[in-house]
């Protein structure tokens, strides 16, 4: 073993998620170190680090695709609690901006609406030195230790105040009353959602996001972006602009592409915001004119009109290479509230040359975005 070669971080997991790796990657003959363990309770930290040598992280990646050992321990923490029933939930992430404010208005009233707890979340991330080598891991863990306890004080008094402002609010009658908690940890933004979400199951996830000002660049590792793509139930994407009310939902926009399973998010829509009577456009984007298009648009408008009644449903045909144009001058013409889209995991690489239409859409958009996993 070079004990001078650099450790690098392999997972952020809770206290005993991280104990089983360890355990599994030395049965293998990978050293490996935990960081960022409160010291007095080491049983409660919320994200402590996995570390090995940057040698080991092939092998290291083989074990764990191997061995799926954090998804049996969530699964676990999940079932011992199978016995006490679970209420539904609304997760809302935070990071104390004014458009995560935003969101939590948005979370409160629709948690209000299905008689749901609203969960919040924050997350942080204390940057770890690749420089560092073995011998030297648990000089360097003191002063990470540091700097983890100060970031989570930081989050902590955030957090009260946010708590604060919005028990105010409740008690001002400019929220509803509902029952909501929060949970502060460090990890991966992104992965520590998308974790919660698997665990928790919300009925929905409403995350703020910058507006129609932000650089298109800001968008490259955006977290509510890849909380998009990589959910597994509905996401609302909240503008910091937004004077969106969703009990007063009158007009949204649905991207289709035709494909049956458009009918399963249409049908998810409306059991989630239904209790408006809205009015619904398709819209759809083509490459060139085709007549079947219309004839199917028709179809799913004759289709839905017929499955919910009470409701309204129109549909418009775009340009492909002018669609977001078209798609700006059509919510200013109808006064779009929500735009809806049906999403389909994409690879890497696809989400990285050929953007989704939600993630152009959330950029270039100050309607709020509701993407739909099908």
């Amino acid at each position: 073993m070079n004990d001078q070669e650099h450790l690098v971080t392999l997972a952020i997991r809770t206290y005993e998620q991280a104990q089983i790796m360890k355990g599994v990657l030395e049965n293998e003959g990978i050293p490996a170190v935990i960081q960022n363990v409160n010291l007095v309770q080491p049983v409660i930290s919320s994200g402590v680090r996995v570390r090995i040598r940057e040698s080991d992280l092939p092998h290291a990646l083989e074990i764990l695709e191997k061995y799926p050992i954090f998804d049996e321990a969530i699964s676990k923490e999940a079932n011992s609690e199978e016995e006490t029933p679970m209420r539904k939930c609304v997760l809302i992430p935070v990071d104390f901006s004014e458009y995560s404010f935003e969101a939590c208005r948005i979370g409160f009233e629709f948690a209000f609406g299905h008689d749901a707890d609203v969960f919040l979340l924050h997350t942080f991330y204390v940057t770890d030195a690749l420089s560092v080598s073995f011998p030297d891991a648990f000089k360097f863990e003191a002063q990470e230790q540091d700097t983890f306890h100060s970031e989570m004080v930081a989050a902590r008094e955030e957090m009260e105040r946010l708590v604060k402002r919005l028990q105010e609010c409740i008690d001002k009658g400019e929220l509803p009353r509902v029952v909501f908690s929060y949970k502060i940890v460090e990890g991966i933004p992104e992965e520590i959602i998308e974790s919660y979400t698997e665990r928790e199951k919300p009925i929905l996830v409403v995350m703020g996001t910058r507006g129609k000002s932000r650089k298109e660049t800001d968008l490259i590792g955006s977290v509510t972006a890849e909380v998009l793509d990589s959910s597994r139930c509905p996401v609302l994407a909240i503008p910091e602009d937004s004077a969106t009310h969703l009990s007063q939902l009158r007009e949204v926009a649905f991207f289709t592409n035709f494909e049956q399973r458009d009918l399963v998010s249409i049908d998810a829509f409306v059991r989630l915001f239904g209790q408006s009577h809205f009015s619904l456009t398709f819209v759809y984007l083509s490459k060139k004119h085709d007549h079947w298009n219309e004839i199917k648009l028709a179809g799913m408008r004759e289709y839905c009109i017929g499955h919910y009644p009470g409701y309204k449903f129109d549909y418009v045909i775009f340009e492909e290479n002018k669609f977001l144009e078209q798609v700006e001058s059509l919510f200013k013409q109808r006064n779009i509230e929500m735009m809806v889209i049906p999403n389909r995991r994409r690879g890497l690489f696809a989400r990285l040359f050929n953007p989704s239409i939600a993630h152009k859409m959330l950029f270039h958009a100050d309607t709020p975005l509701l993407m739909i996993p099908s």
